[in-house]
Order: structure tokens, then C-alpha cells, then sequence
């Protein structure tokens, strides 16, 4: 295992504050549930700390940034999934209707199409995913698949307890 990137809560605050920013000048939102938003701020800069660039922490990055851009925060994915769900694959990006109550939080099918994916599925693992410096821990309620030495507390996608998830690699 490699040593656990530790970041402080400034930095933290620094980055989330940017990323509201960000957000509401391009006609976004981020999730209203602070401590939730800003623990996924938090995981992007410890992915971009681990791999130099900010993968979303709701998906497995290769390390690999060429093959990765796809899933760079904000993901290509995230208006698509906002226009269907009202959040996005990892719920940091949400719809007004999410803020105002208006819509519940979903489940988010993975629309990321690569081989990747389909390995997971079928339990098939090339030697990239091997070689993983950290573990990974599997929901079993929703799918949610997270790379860290530990659990999460509460699943960021379908709100499980940490005794929900299961390692998985």
C-alpha cells in the first residue's frame, strides 16, 4: 500500500469555494449537502495529488490521464446525467430541483463505456487493475465503487453506512 495522502480542511475549503464558484458561473449547482460536497472535493484532490490529475472519486482512474480525460471533474458525463437524474454520477453537480426538493436522489447508471467497465462485470481483471495501490470497496446496496484505504462513512450515491460496502479488489 502507499502512504495515505492527507489534506488539509483550508485547502479543502479553498478548493470546494473555487468549485461553488466554478459552478454557478457556468449555470451549475453543487450539492447543498456541505459536508457531502466538500468530502468529494476532498477526494478530487487526493486524486489529483495521487494521479495529477482530478478524476471523479466515484470511479476507478487507470492513473493513466490519456485515458482518464472522460472522467477529469466535471466528467462528460455530468450534464447528461443531470438532465435524466437531477444529479450527477457521483452527485457533486445537482439540478435546482435537487436543492429545492423538488426531485430525489436516484441511482445513476455508469454510462462510461470502455473496456474497463465490462471487466468489472465480468470479474475479468487485466493486470492494470492488479496492481492497484489501494483497495477497493464495492456498495453492495447501489454498485458505487471507491479506491481508498478505507470505506467511505456513508456511500456518496445511495446513502448505505460503511458496513454496506464489501472490498471488492
Amino acid at each position: 500500500m502507499s502512504e495515505e495522502i492527507i489534506i488539509d480542511k483550508d485547502t479543502v475549503e479553498k478548493a470546494y469555494l473555487k468549485l461553488k464558484i466554478d459552478a454557478e458561473e457556468g449555470g451549475y449547482h453543487l450539492n447543498n449537502d456541505l459536508y457531502f460536497a466538500k468530502e468529494l472535493t476532498k477526494s478530487l484532490l487526493i486524486n489529483e495529488k495521487r494521479y495529477g490529475y482530478p478524476s471523479c472519486p466515484c470511479r476507478l482512474a487507470s492513473g493513466k490521464k490519456e485515458e482518464d480525460l472522460d472522467i477529469i471533474c466535471p466528467c462528460d458525463y455530468r450534464d447528461e446525467d443531470l438532465n435524466d437524474y437531477g444529479a450527477c454520477y457521483c452527485a457533486l453537480y445537482v439540478t435546482s430541483e435537487i436543492i429545492e426538493g423538488k426531485k430525489s436522489f436516484t441511482a445513476i447508471p455508469e454510462r462510461r463505456n470502455i473496456n474497463k467497465a465490462q471487466v468489472l462485470k465480468d470479474n475479468i481483471l487485466p493486470s492494470d487493475l492488479t496492481k492497484l495501490s489501494y483497495p477497493v470497496y464495492r456498495c453492495k446496496v447501489c454498485g458505487y465503487l471507491c479506491a481508498r484505504e478505507h470505506p467511505p462513512e456513508i456511500c456518496p450515491v445511495c446513502k448505505a453506512k460503511k458496513e454496506r460496502f464489501e472490498k471488492f479488489l
